[in-house]
């Protein structure tokens, strides 16, 4: 199947509604992305970034190196979501970086040892602040997989 794109928010229906979504993701991100140049932001990171099996090369860099790229990368998505709002391959590229973020930061509960405690029975207990505020990005992945999913169109057969 093959693929066109459109900006989210300009689809076909009642989509004006997802600039909210868009416009929120791009306020995180450059929130987000600017404390990452903070030395308490790259502290607060460094051991998941450690732990992890996709980001731990990062170490190379050092914790600020490492905290430097992530926020790079977090400014360069909220660019392609505001300049998505515009140009509708570039909706699908910034809601596909987002999401990726998201699946990235969700990996962190599963690789970060100590952040989930289990209960007598086994079961994970959302216990610590690190987990809390992780599992929000839950609900960011879905918002920017809505995103996504509304700036492809599958291509008409002719």
């Amino acid at each position: 199947m093959k693929l066109d794109f459109r900006v989210a928010e300009k689809s076909s229906g009642a989509y004006w509604h997802l600039a909210l979504l868009r416009w929120t993701m791009v306020f995180i991100f450059i929130w987000f992305g600017i404390q990452k140049f903070t030395p308490y932001a790259a502290d607060s990171i460094a051991p998941l970034i450690s732990h992890s099996p996709f980001m731990s090369w990062l170490g190379v860099f050092g914790v600020r190196g490492e905290a430097k790229i992530v926020g790079t990368i977090e400014l360069l998505t909220a660019a392609a979501l505001i300049i998505g709002s515009f140009i509708p391959v570039v909706s699908a590229l910034g809601a596909s970086l987002a999401s990726m973020t998201f699946l990235l930061t969700i990996s962190f509960v599963f690789s970060t040892p100590g952040i989930t405690l289990h209960s007598e029975s086994g079961f994970p207990i959302i216990s610590t602040l690190v987990e809390q505020f992780l599992v929000k990005d839950i609900a960011l992945l879905a918002a920017c997989f809505t995103l996504l999913l509304a700036s492809l169109v599958p291509r008409q057969q002719t």
